[in-house]
């Protein structure tokens, strides 16, 4: 039987509605219920015969066709994206498709014939963005995820169980300090704005003086702290990372912790207004065999449904790994 993504989904969203409306729940916590219910026996209180063979139905082309990780993450993600829209909460948005392809892309170009490699993100959310990097690249991957909310966090355990990929999950702060060794590369998009606990921001080096430190300043020395020497960071910044006030420290710290591999700039079609445009910022930590790019690589990516723009963006990233291995 082959996995027609849209149906699938068709029955997947009916199913989560369903549990919407019987468990009297949200339907970003009914897509957690709904997964669940597919890989165990757990019982749920359900309506009717047709949703009990809807979730048959769900049961047979995820559990026994066994579909590839990615076609089930697109049903998970179409999901998500319903349950999301209109959200005004920060961190329940979801990174899209084609960024996470470009950083994939990226990260892939960077590892090079590694056999395996380890994966953070420390602001892994519903593992939208994880699971599609994880699935998009040859190395067998060692992967960990951080995430304080708990309803993001059980959509993405079971997500990751889904689509059968192993990731070690933490349910903290991710600001706080993390059982974990030093990583490969991390992958983040990073949550904007301030960290409202000073006392913890005292611990890092980009901590503010006279107010909050920048939430984003902190995601990103929390991910150098976590990667390998000549490790990569690739993560979402917002366009005004380097303009706005505590930047000054942010650049210090940049220069004196990582090298700036590239920073491309995501179409502007992507976002409602210009303050809430980002750009994918890839860092190299400093280490001692490890050299600053000869030109850092600066790009404005194209709209991604113009190919023929999209594919001279690729060769161009091509060419700048060649001149600078």
């Amino acid at each position: 039987m082959s996995f027609d993504i849209e149906k699938v989904f068709s029955a997947f969203d009916q199913f989560v509605t369903t549990i919407e409306t019987t468990e009297n729940e949200t339907y970003l916590d009914s897509i957690t219920y709904a997964l669940r219910a597919i890989q165990t026996e757990e019982e749920l209180d359900l309506p009717n015969q047709e949703t009990q063979d809807r979730l048959s139905y769900l049961k047979s082309v995820f559990l026994t066709d066994k579909p590839e990780s990615e076609s089930s993450r697109k049903v998970i993600q179409l999901a998500l994206i319903k349950g999301m829209k209109g959200s005004v909460q920060q961190q329940h948005l979801i990174t899209p498709d084609s960024v996470a392809m470009f950083i994939g892309y990226f990260l892939e170009k960077l590892v090079g014939d590694h056999k395996q490699i380890s994966l953070l993100d420390p602001a892994v959310g519903s593992a939208n963005l994880l699971t599609a990097v994880i699935n998009q690249i040859q190395p067998e991957v060692q992967a960990y995820g951080s995430e304080i909310d708990p309803t993001l966090l059980q959509i993405a355990v079971e997500s990751a169980n889904v689509q059968r990929t192993e990731v070690e999950f933490f349910h903290q702060d991710s600001l706080t300090p993390l059982l974990l060794d030093p990583v490969d590369a991390v992958v983040a998009d990073l949550p904007v704005g301030y960290y409202p606990d000073d006392q913890q921001a005292g611990h890092f080096i980009l901590q503010a003086e006279d107010e909050h430190a920048y939430a984003h300043h902190l995601f990103i020395e929390q991910s150098l702290n976590y990667t390998k020497e000549a490790g990569y960071v690739l993560c979402l910044i917002p366009n005004f990372l380097f303009t706005s006030d505590q930047s000054e420290k942010l650049q210090k710290y940049l220069r004196d912790h990582a090298h700036i591999l590239a920073i491309l700039q995501l179409p502007m079609s992507m976002f409602a207004s210009e303050q809430q445009a980002k750009s994918i910022l890839v860092l190299q930590k400093q280490g001692k065999t490890t050299q600053p790019p000869k030109q850092t690589l600066m790009a404005q990516l194209p709209s991604f449904k113009e190919v023929q723009k999209t594919q001279n963006i690729l060769l161009k990233i091509d060419e700048w790994f060649q001149s600078e291995r």
